[in-house]
């Protein structure tokens, strides 16, 4: 036998053992994916699904950052079933594939699938760059209403977009065979197969998801939108989000629920106006169904005109607020009307401690028209007639509303929509005296597709807002009224370009009519009649905006509003000298243009993706207001006197920059928002000392004008997913105001300025029937103005004031809780009882202070603290059918 060689021999023992080494790897590597896995996948991006997979089985896995940064999303369940199995069930109809590597598992792209219908065909330059747009209308199945921000994605690929606020939506793809799947809050998901070989349109209708609906998902933004997406300081709400927050006496209340949220503040207890990031009440502009709402509140403030039953969706614009809005500094609340169901019949409705509702709903013509009306009432007043007094008994107290609506496809790109509103409060005591406000709106719409691509809304809006007070004696009589009104012409467009790019661009015009003031008087009532000037103004706006997807990581919205204010006859128009007195007037003939205000409005906002779950975003705005209300109170009243810029006041302007961090955690059952703002605001106004509003001298006589500056942080974690559902918001601000004339011209607190703000809401559902809520908030204490000082004269004492805004109400706190028991659900029929229970700690929160000489020593005094609400407990009956 022939000796082998030494370096043979010693090449041939090397080749063995690396055999056996290889062996003994392929069959570790075949051990891991032999592994038996328990685990269920819902859409969950492609890194969040691997560490998840590796999280229950121990199996690691191994990729580059092309699949780190995928945007494909696993779904699949498996029990007990081999890892291999489960990996290639989730990629069957995905571009990947796998191989087992050591003791980890390798994960690539799969070149042969990527050629499949579901692989995005842009990915092969040399193929398929063919373009088509997809472009339709996403609604609900069950009531024909349509879907605002669903979330349209193409399976396997990085297209997605969202519909807008009338469900149409448009994307541009290459030529090819795609699955897309649209999801929308309360609403199941739905998938379409679609072959792309020219424009097509497909309009989808999704299913109610009834999972969904029992269990309250806080979610402002589909899935990934709040990180993708560049708008920044938006909130988006639901009813359905809404229907389970305690409030007081149990009238469910959209702004109630807005005040819980970061940057966004009670003005009072129990009060349903608000202020937002710095700014006072009347620098938000309020839109029902496009028209303006100039008070959005009843009974002096408590509640709020919104009722939530004739409500579909609401935005909140805290900052970047997109260019087709104007006319307000701080925020703008869009709050849209339902449709009407145009499937079925349908009626709907509720009883509580002080208001009733009902609101009714169907077809005129099913598919094709429908119509809804809601409407609310209180009764207080009804169970004042139980009194023996007669004055008691005499006594008006109460507020109504009325929602209408109805719409009309005329055709397959035409759809055609009228809607309304029409409220009203009245207190008024024994026919003697008495006030009354309330609102009036409507707005005719006409929705229109030019073509694919190309979508328009014109929009023609009226909007009235008075009051009247009325005193009545034995011998005189004095009436007051006021009122704001417009008429206003809309048109806005939406150009979807490609599929990077989507332009919004249109503009409107407003023709403003002010009665600041109308007295009429009868006998020896001591006042004389006299008639404030009307007054009347003209505001213009055009605007374009883009939202360019610059990457797959990074996006823009840039735009510019440039709005014109023109101040118009007829009337008097003043001159002032430094202390406030007329020096000369100027007549107007009617029509005739006293002066014009031009302003230039940019916006600009980036969005950074910093991975699959967090971004970075950044804004500026600029924002001016030409309507002003003058008040001298936290809560609104509704005799606060509006006013128009004129010769004298001139348009307000604000300019804010906002910087945001944005993460998804937990597969996207949590959300964490931090946003951080500083915002420079121009020619504000505030009260001389000692003014009187009610004046019959021109109202530019009693005010001074300056600057003003709001900054602050916010933060914001919601888990939106499973029984218990929730957020916590925290406000850390500042917010000052500089005047000449007022606190020696040094900077001094605005009224609304609060140092901490935090809410905790939560929700459970603990069962199918019952489900229980609370909310904790607390505050600072509002900035006031405290006597410092008194003097006597003839016998009467007179407080005197220092620094303005110098010292503060007392830190408020409150404990809500409540519980909703389900009685019935059928197909056609469904019941509940709502409990809750307001201030459930019976804290003594301050509504106001007052002070006055004690009783037992004149010398001395004594701070009286008024407070409104101690446990407030309700109770209301819901049904649906």
């Amino acid at each position: 036998m022939k000796s082998i060689e030494p370096v043979r021999l010693l090449t041939l023992i090397s080749l063995i053992l690396l055999l056996l080494a290889l062996a003994q790897v392929q069959a570790r590597a075949q051990d891991q994916l032999a592994k038996k896995v328990t685990i269920t996948l819902k859409d969950e991006p492609l890194k969040t699904a691997l560490d998840k997979i590796t999280s229950v089985s121990g199996v690691k896995f191994t990729y580059n950052e092309q699949i780190a940064l995928s945007k494909i999303r696993i779904s699949v369940s498996a029990k007990d079933k081999p890892l291999a199995a489960l990996l290639e069930s989730a990629f069957t109809n995905e571009p990947l594939r796998f191989s087992a590597l050591d003791k980890e598992v390798f994960i690539r792209l799969d070149p042969a699938k990527e050629k499949k219908p579901v692989a995005d065909p842009a990915a092969n330059p040399g193929q398929n760059q063919e373009k088509h747009t997809l472009s339709g209308t996403i609604k609900s199945s069950s009531s024909g209403e349509t879907l605002i921000a669903a979330t349209i994605r193409v399976s396997g690929t990085k297209y997605a977009t969202s519909s807008n606020e009338y469900g149409f939506y448009s994307i541009t793809l290459p030529k090819g065979n795609y699955t897309i799947e649209v999801k929308a809050v309360g609403s199941k998901s739905h998938k379409a197969q679609v072959e792309l070989d020219k424009n097509l349109v497909l309009n989808m209708a999704l299913d109610d998801d009834l999972n969904e609906l029992e269990t309250v998902t806080i979610s402002a933004n589909a899935g990934k939108r709040n990180i993708e997406n560049p708008q920044m300081g938006m909130e988006r709400l639901s009813i359905s989000e809404t229907k389970n927050v305690p409030v007081l006496l149990g009238e469910r209340d959209v702004i109630k629920t807005l005040q819980l949220l970061p940057g966004v503040k009670t003005s009072g207890e129990g009060s349903g106006g608000f202020f937002v990031r710095g700014g006072s009440a009347d620098q938000n502009m309020i839109l029902l169904d496009e028209a303006p709402v100039y008070n959005a509140t009843h009974l002096l403030g408590f509640f709020s005109t919104f009722n939530s039953d004739a409500i579909k969706n609401v935005t909140l614009y805290k900052s970047g607020m997109p260019a087709q809005y104007g006319g307000g500094l701080s925020s703008v609340l869009d709050v849209k009307m339902n449709e009407g169901n145009n499937q079925k019949f349908g009626v709907s409705g509720g009883i509580g401690l002080i208001a009733a509702r009902v609101n009714v709903e169907g077809p005129i013509q099913k598919d094709k028209s429908s119509f809804l009306i809601s409407a609310r009432r209180t009764y207080a007043d009804m169970f004042l007639k139980l009194s023996g007094d007669s004055a008691t008994k005499n006594t008006q107290l109460y507020f109504y509303d009325l929602n209408l609506k109805a719409n009309y496809y005329l055709g397959e790109k035409d759809r055609l929509f009228i809607s309304g509103y029409f409220g009203k409060d009245v207190l008024r005591s024994d026919n003697l005296s008495g006030i009354n406000w309330g609102n009036a709106t409507s707005t005719l719409r006409w929705n229109h597709i030019f073509s694919s691509k190309l979508f328009s809304n014109t929009s023609l809006i009226f909007s009235n807002f008075n009051y009247k007070i009325q005193s009545n004696g034995d011998e005189s009589s004095v009436r007051l009224f006021s009122q704001i009104r417009d008429w206003n012409f809309k048109e806005d467009l939406q150009w979807y370009a490609n599929d990077k790019n989507t332009l919004s661009f249109g503009f409107n015009s407003i023709f403003h009519t002010i009665k600041p003031g109308e007295v009429q008087a009868n006998g020896d009532s001591g006042f004389i009649s006299q008639k404030l000037q009307d007054r009347y103004s003209l505001e213009n706006a055009v605007y374009i905006s883009n939202t360019w997807k610059a990457s797959p990581v990074l996006s823009f919205t840039y735009g510019l509003r440039v709005s014109a204010f023109s101040i118009l006859g007829k009337g008097e128009y003043y001159t002032l000298d430094p202390e406030g007195k007329v020096t000369g007037a100027t007549s107007y003939e009617p029509g005739e243009l006293v002066k014009t205000y031009v302003n230039l409005e940019p916006r600009f906002a980036a969005a950074l993706q910093l991975n699959e779950s967090s971004s970075i975003k950044a804004s500026y705005v600029r924002n001016a207001q030409n309507l002003h209300l003058i008040s001298n109170s936290n809560s609104s009243s509704p005799t606060d006197r509006w006013v128009a810029s004129t010769n004298i006041i001139k348009p307000e302007l604000s300019d804010q920059v906002s910087l945001g961090y944005y993460k998804n955690l937990g597969g996207n059952a949590y959300e964490l928002t931090v946003e951080t703002y500083y915002k420079t605001l121009q020619n504000q106004i505030d009260y001389r000392n000692g003014a009187d509003i009610y004046t019959n001298q021109p109202i530019e006589t009693q005010l001074l004008y300056g600057k003003g500056r709001a900054y602050g942080a916010e933060f914001l974690i919601k888990k939106k997913t499973g029984k218990l559902t929730g957020w916590l918001a925290y406000t850390l601000s500042k917010t000052e105001r500089q005047i000449d004339g007022i606190n020696n011209n040094n900077w001094y607190n605005a009224r609304q300025d609060r140092t901490h703000d935090i809410s905790i809401v939560s929700m459970y559902q603990l069962s199918k029937k019952w489900s229980l809520s609370a909310n904790w908030v607390f505050a600072t204490g509002n900035a006031v103005t405290f006597p410092n000082g008194k003097y006597k004269m003839l016998g009467h004492s007179y407080f005197f004031f220092s620094e303005r805004n110098a010292d503060r109400m007392p830190s408020y706190h409150r404990l809500d809780i409540g519980a909703t028991k389900l009685l019935k659900q059928t197909k056609k029929f469904s019941s509940e009882l709502n409990f809750s229970l307001y201030n459930a700690y019976g804290r003594e929160n301050a509504y106001r202070i007052t002070f006055k000489d004690k009783e037992a020593d004149p010398n001395r005094t004594e701070a009286i603290r008024t407070t409104l609400f101690r446990f407030v407990p309700s109770i209301s009956y819901n049904f649906k059918f």
